[in-house]
């Protein structure tokens, strides 16, 4: 079996090479980055403008199957792709998603990679990196503080403060801060009223700044957020409060976006960091958009299965930014095909065909998905040592069905030469030119048409349900006030097609039951809850906090 040294040692021991020199590789000269420190950098506005206005490159997105804690490695096939594309001649670059300390500290774990398919500095890229997610915080909490000040001094709006829609948020896990009451301790405190917190990754200000193109954009979609309503029901929006333009203020520089290297000295463009099984689950338009304006090659990662990051991807930001990929990527390993096949993680050493060939059920949903919008699909296999032939050929079998072909990657152990293979194919299909994209549905299709669209074509229900009659209430104000043509985002469990984590493979005979939907009138969407989907997530019983921790040297141990 490989053996690798702790992610942390091997990111820790890269020789990386200085940022201008990255940089060069896109075409983007040394004054065209500005350094944060000596490893990270932002790229500049004349940067921006000149990449937006060149001819676009090749787009490949990567994604996954749904899911499992046996692990899928999305992240690193990403890199070992760009590390293998750029190996055997192609000039590409990566752009992915900056990671949440709420995951960091709680079960998920850091998002840099691992193995030697990593960006670096690892440890800076999971902390606080350039600050991004801090100011998104700081610009939504602004909002939240000048919307509470309004009622305070005399509500010249009319707010009903009991249709506060606006909630503060924090780059944490804190269940304890769901639900809770402000303004309390008298009249000099504000006004009292319920309110809560979500984490700052599922806010509508990090859709807004993950989808603006440019900071005039940024600023028209901040003032274009719905904070809440008036007695009387009429919308009242961030721009009405005066407050769009101090947030747009404190995004200012974060909206650039930050350039990075691979184990292998490859660029990487990190920035934004939306979940996707809340929100859209895409890195920022910008970071993309400069990427292909640079590179031959771009590769981007759309967070959790393709049935929610992906999905989202074509559907909203491809909708938004009028591009498409010109292959999609399904990264799948042997042993998650068997947790949906129903082994027991403690069981996935031992080979079983059956059982991967049960769970290929998951795989071939999620081929059949991508191809319902015309574009190609590669399968890359994320190689283990403990993968027997019969059980790779079982994930082929599943592939040919589909007239899709799966690719054996072995880039956590042996870096981009581990993901040539993979990145040869990524070229012979993008050059055979097969993508003939659509979206799923039209603009025109009402709100919860859209929603019943992507539960039975994409999750595979039978249909979706109203849980309450406001949901279909809420959808009709939607319509009426101007909304109707904005796509739908689901916010559901990354764990199953269904609503329930607990049923893997590809599981049939369900509704998709939705409790609430939310106008995010500033990122251009409405989103439905499904099932018991949560706008700010828990720790576990044993966080990943409890093993982080800095020895007698002032480093870092227990990341990963």
């Amino acid at each position: 079996m490989t053996t690798l040294p702790p992610d942390i040692e091997i990111a820790r021991a890269a020789k990386l090479l200085p940022l201008p020199e990255i940089a060069a590789k896109v075409g983007i000269p040394a004054d065209g980055i500005e350094l944060h420190g000596s490893n990270k950098a932002k790229v500049t506005q004349a940067t921006l403008e000149d990449a937006l206005a060149r001819k676009h490159g090749k787009l490949v997105l990567v994604t996954a199957i749904t899911p499992t804690p046996a692990g899928e490695g999305k992240t690193t096939t990403s890199i070992g792709l760009l590390d293998g594309l750029n190996r055997i001649g192609k000039q590409a670059a990566a752009c992915l998603r900056e990671p949440s300390l709420g995951p960091c500290f709680g079960m998920k774990g850091g998002a840099a990679g691992g193995g030697n398919a990593q960006v670096v500095p690892m440890e800076e890229i999971n902390l606080h990196f350039t600050g991004d997610i801090h100011a998104i915080g700081i610009a939504n909490n602004l909002l939240a503080a000048c919307l509470d000040n309004h009622l305070q001094q005399g509500n010249a709006l009319g707010i009903d403060q009991r249709r506060v829609t606006w909630r503060r948020v924090m780059d944490l896990n804190d269940r304890a801060l769901r639900h809770t009451n402000i303004g309390l301790g008298g009249v000099g405190n504000s006004i009292p009223r319920e309110d809560g917190f979500d984490i700052t990754v599922a806010s509508e200000v990090m859709a807004i700044f993950c989808l603006a193109k440019n900071i005039i954009d940024l600023k028209e979609r901040l003032g274009k957020i719905v904070v809440g309503m008036t007695h009387a029901r009429k919308m009242i929006t961030a721009s009405q409060l005066k407050c769009h333009g101090a947030m747009a203020v404190l995004l200012k520089d974060a909206i650039h976006p930050n350039l990075v290297q691979t184990l292998e000295n490859n660029p990487c463009f990190i920035h934004g960091g939306p979940f996707a099984n809340i929100a859209h689950g895409c890195n920022s338009a910008l970071a993309t958009l400069v990427s292909l304006g640079c590179s031959d090659y771009t590769i981007t990662e759309a967070g959790f299965g393709a049935d929610l990051g992906a999905q989202k991807f074509l559907d909203i930001k491809c909708r938004e930014l009028g591009i498409a990929p010109d292959v999609v990527v399904i990264v799948a390993t042997v042993r998650a095909l068997k947790m949906h096949g129903g082994v027991d993680l403690k069981e996935l050493g031992t080979p079983d065909v059956a059982a991967v060939t049960a769970g290929a059920t998951n795989l071939e949903k999620h081929i059949a998905n991508m191809q319902k919008y015309g574009l190609p699909v590669i399968v890359a296999i994320n190689a283990f040592s403990s993968d027997t032939p019969e059980e790779i050929a079982a994930v082929e079998q599943a592939c040919e069905k589909y007239g899709v072909k799966a690719v054996m990657s072995d880039h956590w152990a042996r870096g981009g030469a581990g993901a040539e293979d993979l990145a040869r194919e990524v070229v012979n299909v993008v050059e055979a030119d097969e993508a003939d994209f659509k979206m799923l549905y039209a603009d025109d299709v009402p709100l919860w048409d859209k929603i019943c669209i992507t539960a039975k074509e994409i999750y595979g229900a039978d249909d979706a349900i109203p849980e309450k009659k406001l949901v279909m209430t809420k959808l009709k104000r939607f319509t009426d006030a101007g909304y109707a043509e904005c796509p739908v985002c689901i916010a559901k469990t990354q764990y199953s097609f269904s609503t329930d984590p607990t049923k893997k493979g590809c599981p049939t005979g369900f509704n998709l039951p939705i409790r609430d939907v939310r106008l995010s009138a500033g990122a251009g969407f409405v989103v439905a809850l499904a099932g018991e989907i949560m706008t700010m997530p828990g720790l576990p019983r044993v966080p990943a906090a409890e093993a982080i921790d800095l020895d007698e040297h002032g480093n870092v141990v227990g990341l990963f």
